[in-house]
């Protein structure tokens, strides 16, 4: 029992991190920090880096920035796209650091599988931003954003603290967000169509018929 308690706790701290961070990851690093420095748990040694101070401080600053850039739309656009090469690959690493030191091969795997897995809320969330921008109001941008925070926050103290219920939800986001992201994705082809044919439109030269 002892076995399948640590390979649950294992996992969920792996995958729940690498998930974490393809949607916020200076929230995830901060919010581990926190945890660790606070007593609430003790990090595998590969991981033992997010408790320094430098680190702590480095990830509070860019959660602030990320806090504010991630409510203004448009904006939170072009963030999600630059932390497209930031975000999966810190996914990578922190489920890979999450598994300690099994062996090359787990760690292996876990990145393999954590950096999939970051992708894929990366893109969900990347994606729903894009439709939710077609909207004029901001007010959706911040509830998404802030509800967002609160799922990472909330997501990674539940890995750590309530490792078995959280791999269970996990299970439940994936199916969702492998139900979602085709739609999403052909939301946002017709976003960018749009876009491209009003760009296109407004290059025509008068008296010229654009489908010439």
């Amino acid at each position: 029992m002892d076995a399948l308690d640590q390979i649950s706790t294992t996992l969920a701290l792996s995958m729940g991190l690498a998930w974490a961070s393809g949607i916020n990851l200076y929230a995830t690093l901060f919010t581990l920090g926190y945890l660790a420095n606070t007593g609430n748990i003790d990090l595998p040694p590969d991981l033992q880096i997010v408790a320094n101070p430098m680190v702590m401080i480095a990830s509070g600053i860019m959660y602030f920035i990320e806090f504010f850039a991630d409510k203004m739309p448009g904006v939170d656009t072009g963030w999600d796209a630059i932390h497209t090469f930031i975000r999966i690959p810190a996914g990578a690493m922190l489920a890979a650091g999450a598994v300690g030191d099994l062996n090359p091969a787990v760690e292996l795997t876990a990145a393999i599988l954590g950096g999939s897995l970051a992708a894929g809320s990366h893109a969900t969330k990347a994606g729903s931003r894009v439709l939710i921008n077609t909207s004029p109001e901001p007010f959706s941008n911040w509830i998404a954003s802030v509800s967002e925070d609160v799922a990472v926050i909330a997501g990674v103290w539940a890995c750590i603290n309530h490792p078995v219920l959280f791999l269970i939800a996990l299970a439940g986001f994936i199916l969702l967000m492998i139900w979602l992201l085709p739609r999403i994705w052909g939301g946002v082809k017709k976003v960018f169509g749009f876009i491209i044919n009003l760009f296109g439109k407004e290059n025509v030269p008068d008296g010229q018929n654009p489908s010439r």
